[in-house]
C-alpha cells in the first residue's frame, strides 16, 4: 500500500505532500479527515519564522481559531526526524495536544524529534515531495506581530484547499 498523498493550494502557490500513515497512522488518519471535511479552506499560515518553519491550518483569516476535534495521540516516537521538508503536527505544551494545526520544517530541527517521555518531541507524519520552493517563498515573507501571534505575516498566505491528490 502506498501512502496517501496531498496537494496544498495556497496564495503563494502549490506544494504536495507525502504522509506517512505507516509511521503516524493515527496523526494521518486525523489530519485526512480534516483536509476530508475542508476545514482548511481559508486558513492561514499564522507563524512564519525564517529559518525554522511555516506553521498553519487552525486559523482563519481574522486571526481566530477555528474549533477542532479532540487531539489526537502524539506519535513522534515513530523515528522520524523534524529535518527541512518535513511536516510535523504542531501542539502546545501537551504533548497529546495536536488538533489541526501543522508546520513545515524549513531546516533540520533535531531539537523538535522525539527524545523520550520528558523530550516527547513533535511528530512529524510527512513530507513535502514537490513544491519546496513554495514553502521557501512563504517562510521568506515579511512578518509582524498581530495580538498573540508574534509571527504573523504581514500580508496574509490562506490555504485555499489540501486536497488528496490521486
Amino acid at each position: 500500500m502506498s501512502n496517501p498523498v496531498v496537494l496544498v493550494d495556497t496564495t503563494k502557490g502549490e506544494f504536495l505532500v507525502e504522509l506517512f500513515a505507516d509511521k503516524a497512522p493515527l496523526t494521518v488518519a486525523n489530519f485526512l479527515r480534516y483536509v476530508d471535511d475542508d476545514f482548511y479552506v481559508g486558513t492561514l499560515f499564522h507563524r512564519v519564522v525564517k529559518g525554522f518553519m511555516i506553521q498553519g491550518g487552525g486559523l482563519d483569516n481574522m486571526m481566530r481559531e477555528k474549533p477542532t476535534r479532540p487531539p489526537v495521540a502524539n506519535e513522534a516516537a515513530n523515528g522520524l526526524e523534524n529535518l527541512e521538508g518535513t511536516v510535523a503536527m504542531a501542539r502546545t505544551a501537551d504533548p497529546h495536544s495536536a488538533c489541526a494545526q501543522f508546520f513545515v520544517n524549513t531546516v533540520d530541527n533535531p531539537d523538535l524529534d522525539h527524545k523520550g517521555e520528558d523530550e516527547f518531541g513533535y511528530c512529524v507524519f510527512g513530507q513535502v515531495i514537490d513544491g519546496m520552493d513554495v514553502v521557501k517563498k512563504i517562510e521568506k515573507v515579511r512578518v509582524k506581530p498581530q495580538g498573540d501571534h508574534e509571527h504573523a505575516p504581514a500580508d496574509q498566505v490562506s490555504i485555499n484547499s489540501i486536497t488528496r491528490f490521486e
